[in-house]
């Protein structure tokens, strides 16, 4: 519609011209979308693996609690794939509106050293939101092993290098890398013996087809605890209520080390700052339910939540020492 001005005062006209301004401004349409209510619409967040480990446990727990406290559907949906790279790149490719939210863990982490040809790009793509939980990794024998310490494992395989065979559920797994580091910190040689899972490489050590292994805390404590297995140390930098009485690596004879499997969220890069910050305060709220922290606890999962500059600070550091840990051992994924 076109507005004459003919025959109008001046006053009238300038009336006129501030009142069209003012609506102009008011238009839904003229609003920035970072200002717009947020959430609006259902979200969703994608797990890239199956149904059935913790990634998804997590997820969907969250998921629920978000809804409740958001006011909007949060939609899982499992994106298993290519080590979790469908499910990631499928994040990356997403709006930066916080509408996508990603589940990440231990292979996001080491999959940029592991992997040459990412179809995304981990730092460019992404923006920590919270740093959900960590476990350690449990380093175990056979309770028919000669082994009682870790140190006396160390003494033998510094005297007979290449003799002893470790298990892993894979190229690039947190067992995997955990046994790498601990050989490059300590010096010594293994054997890796890799597996499709944990529960064969569980039951080819009982057998004694394997020596030792290193696997999450809450896969080996149910042989531990019936007297199949003897720990002898959590990866942790500090001793784990989750496996009382044992040692960590760096007490049992390798200072300085420690790793942990872990998981978090990620947003698509370029997310509006006010979000990431409102994704983040509802879910360190969340992280502090009491039956939200015994489901962790179950999963021998210490929560941890933080800020979205705290879990960035924590995943530099992940990226650093397994980038040192898959080079010097000389791992690929291709």
């Amino acid at each position: 519609m076109t507005i004459s001005f003919a025959g109008c005062t001046r006053g009238v006209r300038r009336l006129v011209q501030v009142s069209g301004l003012a609506a102009l401004l008011l238009s839904p349409f003229s609003i920035p979308a970072t200002q717009a209510a947020y959430p609006d619409k259902p979200i969703r967040m994608i797990v890239p693996q199956p149904p059935g480990g913790f990634n998804d446990t997590v997820g969907r727990l969250l998921a629920k609690r978000m809804s409740d406290a958001m006011g909007q559907p949060v939609l899982v949906e499992n994106q298993p794939g290519a080590g979790s790279q469908l499910g990631t790149t499928n994040a990356a490719r997403s709006p930066a509106d916080g509408y996508t939210i990603l589940v990440v863990s231990f292979a996001y982490g080491t999959n940029p050293a592991l992997r040459s040809n990412l179809p995304y790009d981990t730092a460019r793509d992404f923006t920590p939101l919270i740093f959900l939980g960590q476990t350690p990794n449990l380093l175990v024998v056979s309770s028919a092993s000669p082994y009682k310490s870790l140190a006396e494992v160390l003494d033998y395989v510094r005297k007979h290098p290449g003799k002893l065979s470790y298990a892993s559920s894979g190229v690039g797994s947190s067992p995997h890398l955990s046994m790498e580091m601990l050989k490059s910190m300590a010096k010594v040689d293994l054997v890796h013996i890799p597996y499709k899972g944990g529960a064969p490489m569980a039951t080819d050590l009982l057998g004694g087809q394997v020596d030792i292994m290193f696997d999450n805390t809450p896969n080996l404590m149910p042989y531990v605890t019936s007297g199949k297995m003897r720990a002898l140390a959590v990866t942790s930098a500090e001793p784990s209520p989750y496996a009382p009485g044992v040692p960590t690596v760096a007490q049992a004879g390798v200072p300085g080390y420690a790793m942990t499997a872990w998981y978090g969220l990620v947003v698509r890069s370029g997310t509006p700052a006010e979000i990431v910050e409102k994704l983040n305060t509802t879910l360190n709220a969340i992280l502090k339910e009491e039956d939200v922290r015994k489901v962790f606890a179950a999963q021998s999962v210490e929560p941890v939540g933080g800020t979205s500059k705290q879990f960035g600070q924590f995943l530099d550091g992940e990226f650093t020492k397994w980038a040192k840990v898959i080079k010097d051992a000389n791992i690929t994924a291709d």
